[in-house]
């Protein structure tokens, strides 16, 4: 699996373009904006696009979904059905964060705990950690041990829990039980910084000691 990450907004959102180099398919994780920047990724790479796959429902990982979605004409894979409020209430995200105008939407498909995901011959398994939001997921491929986590976790940080329906002892007992369970050489895209590691966040995060 290779993960060609982006940056957009001035949040600098790591949206993330995985692709299986055998088959040439894709899938764009967290569009949080910037359409035409994510399009030109895409004819960089010269990839097939089938799905659109969110980690949460914060406007800065989704706000470029609907327009990629309608523009590619792909569905939308995810989150958990527990973000659908915070899908349901964009508009009011965008004047929040003086975002452009978003409307809301639904998901063509809502993940579980536990569902596998496939981009090409790449099998995404899905794990349901809340706690930053109440239906937030990460996406592990175990075959190349890499996982993009969203919000969850960070190099050296965690997401935030002081959102509505956020929750830091939730947060914490996922990130220990269902990421630091990963074989520690997994490498973590987070929604916003740099990678780290399994390892590298067990041993130095400060959060999670």
């Amino acid at each position: 699996m290779k993960i060609v990450v982006i940056p957009v907004t001035p949040y600098q959102q790591n949206c993330s373009l995985i692709i299986c180099e055998e088959t040439k398919q894709a899938a764009i994780v967290d569009p949080g904006g910037e359409a035409d920047r994510i399009l030109s990724a895409v004819n960089n790479h010269k990839v097939n696009v089938d799905k659109i796959i969110l980690t949460h429902g914060h406007l800065d990982h989704v706000g470029g979904t609907e327009v990629l979605a309608e523009r590619l004409n792909i569905p939308i894979v995810g989150p958990e059905k527990e973000d659908a409020f915070w899908l349901n209430q964009l508009e009011a995200q965008s004047t929040m964060f003086n975002f452009p105008n978003t409307r809301s939407f639904l998901p063509t498909q809502w993940l579980q705990e536990g569902d596998v995901v496939e981009v090409g011959n790449i099998k995404l398994n899905i794990l349901h950690i809340p706690g930053h939001t109440p239906g937030h997921v990460a996406l592990f491929d175990a075959v190349s041990k890499q996982i993009i986590v969203g919000d969850i976790l960070f190099n050296g940080a965690i997401g935030r829990s002081d959102f509505p329906r956020g929750n830091h002892s939730q947060l914490i007992s996922g990130i220990k039980q269902k990421l630091l369970t990963l074989p520690q050489d997994t490498v973590v895209f987070p929604g916003h910084g740099p990678t780290t590691t399994i390892a590298h966040e067990k041993a130095t995060n400060p959060y999670l000691r």
